[in-house]
Formats: structure tokens, C-alpha cells, sequence
């Protein structure tokens, strides 16, 4: 994780400092966590934990959670987060399908919705659909006392963080205690800018600056990332360690990348375009213009009903993959899979062994992953309010 291990103790980062006490009030759960114990483990003094945790508590965002006995003196007041402060909505947009959840600030999923949709529709009736499955989605959530105290709760450190992630915290929340949209969409495109690319088959968004149409149809911060890279983050931000791939398979083939526990997206957001590298040089073609795409080997076996071929495919991919990033965990996702996990849990994990076998090395394990592009993309919008650098 690119983050800073412990707090320090200058007003300009005071953002900063925030973050690391929210993360450790969210870590505690509903036990809670005292004062010292977060100064310990921040590097903070008390002193200014307790006008941090002050803060907080003013916001509704932090409350007491009781006592602790202590080793000497009176006991330890315990605090821990307020999930339900704040809310950020995660869009997984498919070219065919929409799934919306809303999530609280302990990334706990309270209310979904899901919905058909054709990106081959054109950008302004897609932004449309969108905007209203949000609308619809945190429709009734809190009321306008609510949605001033969620936009209190985080206060200047929390513009702060926002600034630092490209969200300007400028828009006011038109949706009750909205804190942002994360919006997760096949690549390749800008995810600093929140401008698409030329889709694969949809070469219509090639330049369509999607985060700005939302955040302005929407009037709060919006943020847009490939789906491979939301799915990626969400499983690190729920505690998947170390280096790994997410490979998702549905109506695309792309890969999330986290190296060091950190989303490896590229200085052009264009790492993880797993599904568009050849593995045939004379194979058929593939919607990005070139031939032999693992992408198109794969879709094309799944449509025969081929899962085993298909799996055979994505395991040769997936070994180059592990050859060139040495990562720990191969994960499998996306609905092609999820439908039928065993044959592709099977065939990869088989082209993985023979590869170990060849080169002395040990296997690298694989498993499947939940379809949580969604929930993923909502932590476009939470992980920098808890400190981290790579959302």
C-alpha cells in the first residue's frame, strides 16, 4: 500500500492524519478503540488525537462504544465509527447490464438495484439510466439535516483527501448523505480524467468525458475507473493481501492489477488490457483490431459451450502473467465464471501446475472471487477518506 505508516504532526496534514484515525475507528468495528490506542498506533500524540477524534464525534461521525478497564487509572473510553454517517453509491456498468449499491462508510452494502442497458444506446442515454438508478437507489435515505451532517462530518480534512483523489468536494449533496459514485465500466479510458477510450465495440465513447456528465447531472463527486480495477481495489480494501490478479470474464476479458497491496494501474491507466494480448498469431479476429486476443479465443469457446477450452486459453494468458509480475494469487471473476466456476477453477489452475512443474517454481494458488465490481466501485469514493493512496 502506497500509505504512510505513521501520523504526523502539522496542520497542513491534517487530512492525513484523519484518514489513519477513520481507518483504525473502521478497522475496531462495533467494539470500538480508545484514544491511547489510537495515538499508539498512528505515531499521533494524544493531544491531537483527541481534537481529531472531537471532530468526529461533533460530525456524528465517531461515538462512544463504553469502557475499557486499564492497567492503572480510570478506564478507557472506546470509540468506533458511525457507519451510517456517510453513504457512496458503486456502479458496475456492463455493456448490457447495470448494478447499483449503495454503501455505508464501514463498506456494508444497504440497498441495491439492477437494471438492463445497452452501451451501444449513445453516452447521453446511458448517463440518463445511470443517474436515475442512482436517484432511485437513495431516494428517502436521511433527510437534508442528514446530508448537511455527512458533508460536515468529514469537514476540511476530508476535502482534503477528496482534492488529493480529483474530487472537488465543490458540488453540494443534492442526494441525501451521498458522499460520491463510483462508477466501474469496461476500459480502456482516463481513470484520472474520467474520460473513456475507444470501448471495445462501442467505439462511439472514444472521448466522452464520463465523470463530468454524471458529477454534473448528479451535483455530488463521481468517479470512474475500469471494472477490472474497482473489482481489484474492493478485494484489497476487504483485506486480499499481497501481489495478485483479478481476472474477469463476462461479456470482456481484463485483468485488475494490485502489486504490493497497491492498484497497479499504469501512467495511462492502461495496465490490466489482459484480454487484448495474442496468443495466436494467425487466430481469428478480435473487436480492438487485432488477431489471436486471449479475449476472443475465450468468448468464442464459451460460446461453443467449450468452458474447458476456454478455461485452457485463459490459463496460458494467466501464466504470462504470472511470469512477467511474479504475483502471488491468480483470482477468477466475472459472470462467465461465476456461472461455472469448477471448469475454469480446474483448467487454469492446471496450465498453472504444468508451468510450476517446468520451471521448479512453486504453484501459484488459484481461487474465485466474488462479482463485486460494484461494491468496488463505491470504494473509488470511501478509500481515500480512510487513507488510501491508491484508490
Amino acid at each position: 500500500m502506497n500509505r504512510t505508516n505513521g501520523g504526523v504532526n502539522l496542520p497542513a496534514l491534517r487530512s492525513h492524519n484523519t484518514a489513519l484515525v477513520l481507518d483504525l475507528l473502521r478497522g475496531a468495528g462495533a467494539g470500538g478503540i480508545s484514544r491511547l490506542e489510537l495515538a499508539e498506533r498512528t505515531g499521533l500524540t494524544p493531544q491531537a488525537v483527541s481534537k481529531i477524534t472531537g471532530r468526529l464525534r461533533e460530525a456524528g461521525l465517531a461515538v462512544e462504544a463504553g469502557h475499557r478497564a486499564s492497567t492503572g487509572g480510570k478506564p478507557r473510553t472506546l470509540l468506533r465509527l458511525v457507519p451510517g454517517a456517510g453513504h457512496a453509491v458503486g456502479i458496475h456498468l456492463d455493456r448490457d447490464a447495470l448494478r447499483a449499491v449503495r454503501v455505508d462508510l464501514a463498506g456494508t452494502v444497504v440497498g441495491e438495484r439492477c437494471a438492463a442497458v445497452d452501451l451501444g444506446a449513445g453516452a447521453e442515454a446511458v448517463v440518463r439510466a445511470v443517474a436515475g438508478e442512482v436517484e432511485a437507489l437513495v431516494t428517502g435515505v436521511g433527510g437534508e439535516g442528514e446530508a448537511d451532517a455527512g458533508a460536515t462530518a468529514l469537514g476540511s480534512d476530508a476535502k482534503g483527501v477528496a482534492a488529493r483523489s480529483g474530487f472537488s468536494r465543490a458540488a453540494a449533496g443534492s442526494l441525501p448523505a451521498l458522499l460520491g459514485v463510483g462508477v466501474a465500466l469496461p476500459g480502456p479510458l482516463d481513470h484520472t480524467r474520467g474520460v473513456l477510450h475507444r470501448v471495445t465495440g462501442f467505439p462511439e465513447w472514444d472521448g466522452f468525458p464520463l465523470r463530468d456528465a454524471l458529477a454534473r447531472r448528479l451535483g455530488v463527486p463521481v468517479a470512474v475507473d475500469k471494472d477490472t480495477n474497482a473489482a481489484a481495489l474492493g478485494l484489497a480494501v476487504a483485506g486480499e493481501r499481497g501481489s495478485f490478479a483479478y481476472l474477469h470474464l463476462g461479456t470482456g476479458l481484463g485483468a485488475g492489477l494490485v502489486i504490493g497491496g497497491t492498484v497497479h494501474r499504469g501512467a495511462r491507466t492502461g495496465a490490466g488490457e489482459f484480454g487484448h494480448q495474442v496468443v495466436q498469431l494467425d487466430g481469428p479476429p478480435c473487436d480492438c483490431g487485432d488477431r489471436g486476443c486471449v479475449e476472443a479465443l475465450c468468448l468464442a469457446a464459451v460460446t461453443r459451450g467449450d468452458l474447458a477450452e476456454a478455461a485452457r486459453v485463459l490459463g496460458i494468458a494467466a501464466g504470462n502473467l504470472v511470469a512477467l509480475l511474479d504475483i502471488d494469487l491468480v483470482l477468477l471473476g466475472g459472470r462467465t465464471v461465476t456461472s461455472t466456476p469448477d471448469p475454469f477453477l480446474r483448467g487454469v489452475d492446471a496450465v498453472l501446475d504444468a508451468r510450476a512443474r517446468r520451471t521448479g517454481e512453486k504453484p501459484v494458488p488459484v481461487r474465485t472471487a466474488p462479482d463485486e465490481v460494484a461494491e468496488g466501485a463505491a470504494q473509488l469514493v470511501l478509500a481515500p477518506l480512510f487513507g488510501r493512496a491508491d484508490a
